[in-house]
């Protein structure tokens, strides 16, 4: 196991590359569910898109400075960033997770926080009588037994072991 201060090689650079387009197409696919499946989110559906939001952006970072030849410490340590972040969205997967399953209460104040609502002031009322937010303990859906947050549990693991594996791996002969 190297540390964060070795160089950096192309195990860094392909690690920070799949993990940039892996999380943007995770909170995409999010997105679409929303904007074009109609699944309105819940608080905290809502709050497990945070890590995604930073952290692809962080990993484009991590690719450009291994481009730019940057300190290999500060490739590496945006990776364990990312890692964590990816910690961070399994911890709060797995807890939507236990929610919906009934395990553990959610949060009190569980709800959408946006809405589809028109925007004309004749129609508001009937509108904000119709529409009903997420509520955080009952799943949307279940695709093979899990809910969005449970294959969001999953997705967040397999890119929490991506970054851990490239924060630390050993520097190839190649960069």
């Amino acid at each position: 196991m190297a540390s964060l201060r070795a160089p950096v090689g192309r195990i860094q650079a392909v690690a920070a590359a799949f993990l940039a387009v892996a999380m943007a197409a995770t909170v995409g696919g999010a997105l679409g569910f929303e904007h074009l499946g109609g699944f309105l989110p819940c608080k905290l559906c809502l709050e497990q898109r945070t890590p995604y939001y930073i952290g692809a952006p962080l990993m484009i970072l991590a690719l450009l400075s291994h481009g730019l030849k940057w300190p290999g410490w500060l490739t590496r340590g945006l990776l364990l960033i990312g890692a964590l972040l990816m910690t961070y969205g399994l911890a709060l997967a797995i807890f939507h997770s236990g929610v919906e399953w009934k395990f553990w209460a959610g949060p009190t104040d569980c709800s959408a926080a946006t809405m589809s609502i028109t925007t004309d002031a004749g129609s508001l009322l009937s509108d904000l009588n119709a529409v009903r937010p997420a509520a955080c303990d009952t799943a949307a859906g279940r695709f093979l037994g899990l809910s969005f947050a449970g294959w969001n549990a999953v997705a967040s693991l397999i890119l929490l072991i991506v970054g851990f594996y490239a924060a630390f791996a050993r520097p190839d002969k190649k960069a």
